[in-house]
């Protein structure tokens, strides 16, 4: 039921609340939707790349680009539908051993460190894996401290970093999954969850006008 397949699937609405039709603006003069296709078919760790939307416009981006296009219903494209519904009818059409969700939202994460998020999740036979950046510097949580003590004061080196998850990539075993859907339980975290840190600029997500001015200006600033 399952092949020993690694599928990467790239979600896009057309609809978004925030920054109004956010796939299909533009990084360095390339859509955010191609960008994540491209980095995906660069990777060279799939076996098959799907784009996963409602809409028609993405399909034609992705059949130009050479990927495979699944068309969602459009009540798992609204507002209230949560990724657990769409990833869950994804993978009931498109069984694999893992399912890798490429965010184009996350448009400074690499293709390279895609290839290595891809192994170290094979390596760590990992039901769950989820991209993080660390952040070691006084985190609190409703004016709580989390890894510090209002009792001292310690150097920031020395504190244990917080894993900020930030969904740039994230990985999951398929059966792990559906088995957990069909449950009734919440399949996003089942089974054995692991860790990838990234550096902070793969981790930065575009949701606002804001968002992708600080992209555009970190990416005129790499090399």
């Amino acid at each position: 039921e399952y092949p020993s397949m690694n599928i990467a699937m790239i979600p896009a609405r057309m609809g978004s609340q925030r920054l109004k039709q956010k796939n299909l603006r533009e990084l360095g003069g390339v859509p955010l939707i191609t960008r994540a296709i491209r980095k995906a078919k660069d990777a060279g760790v799939f076996d098959e790349v799907w784009v996963n939307s409602e809409d028609d416009a993405f399909g034609e981006i992705a059949r130009a680009e050479g990927v495979k296009f699944h068309k969602r219903p459009a009540e798992l494209a609204n507002n209230t539908a949560t990724s657990e519904q769409f990833v869950y009818e994804f993978l009931k059409t498109h069984p694999c051993d893992r399912l890798f969700q490429v965010h184009s939202i996350a448009p400074l994460l690499s293709a390279a460190r895609v290839a290595e998020f891809v192994r170290a999740m094979e390596r760590d036979a990992c039901d769950v894996f989820l991209s993080c950046v660390l952040e070691q510097i006084e985190c609190a949580y409703e004016d709580r401290p989390i890894n510090f003590s209002f009792e001292s004061k310690t150097n920031s080196q020395e504190l244990k970093p917080i894993q900020r998850i930030t969904w740039s990539i994230t990985g999951w075993r398929s059966s792990t999954y559906r088995a957990a859907v069909e449950a009734g339980k919440t399949a996003t975290y089942a089974g054995r969850v692991g860790f990838f840190p990234i550096a902070r600029p793969e981790g930065h997500i575009i949701k606002t006008e804001e968002d992708l001015y600080l992209a555009e200006a970190m990416l005129r600033g790499s090399p």
